[in-house]
């Protein structure tokens, strides 16, 4: 479980901090490709709550919705981004 929980935080702390850093880039594809390894952190938090799930650590549908969420809020900033380097 320790491991577990470990690699969770992270995994976890990744995703913002990766969304900050893609934040002060000023080239958009650089801005782009943060906001990419965000939402691998992002799934990477998903795995794990799904294995602490599997091995009955707890119920943890809640964490995964809220999980969902952010990574559609990630996906239409990614998408936000790439059509204003469009224009």
């Amino acid at each position: 479980m320790f491991g577990l929980t470990s690699q969770l935080r992270r995994a976890i702390i990744s995703v913002p901090a990766n969304i900050a850093e893609g934040y002060k880039k000023s080239g958009k594809l650089d801005k782009i490709r943060f906001m990419n390894i965000a939402q691998g952190s992002l799934e990477e938090c998903r795995y794990y709550l799904i294995l602490a799930s599997d091995l009955n650590y707890g119920e943890n549908t809640a964490i995964l919705n809220k999980l969902e969420e952010v990574s559609k809020l990630i996906d239409a900033y990614s998408k936000a981004i790439h059509n204003y380097i469009s224009k």
